[in-house]
């Protein structure tokens, strides 16, 4: 497994939350894969956590690319900052 920093573990955690951040915008940006995410989370979160965490995820189609409905956009808040590469940007 990748050597990650405190701050990329909390970031891929907050990610695999998401609905709609797919496994495969985690391995793009940090290089692990769906069973590795699985992993992490197992390690990182309470044991009552992760489980709810699985339920919530085990099926959904916005986690995987190829059965997403939609293609190009994403959902953003109105009130969400410009976020590129995972940094947030000043105005």
């Amino acid at each position: 497994m990748i050597t990650l920093s405190t701050r990329d573990i909390d970031r891929i955690i907050e990610m695999a939350w998401e609905d709609r951040t797919t496994f495969e915008a985690i391995e793009f940006q940090f290089g692990l894969k769906e069973q590795e995410v699985i992993e992490l989370m197992r390690k990182e979160m309470k044991p009552k956590s992760f489980k709810m965490w699985r339920k919530r995820v085990q099926g959904r189609a916005t986690k995987h690319e190829k059965l997403r409905t939609f293609r190009e956009g994403r959902f953003k808040c109105s009130r969400q900052k410009q976020i590129t590469h995972n940094n947030i940007s000043k105005r």
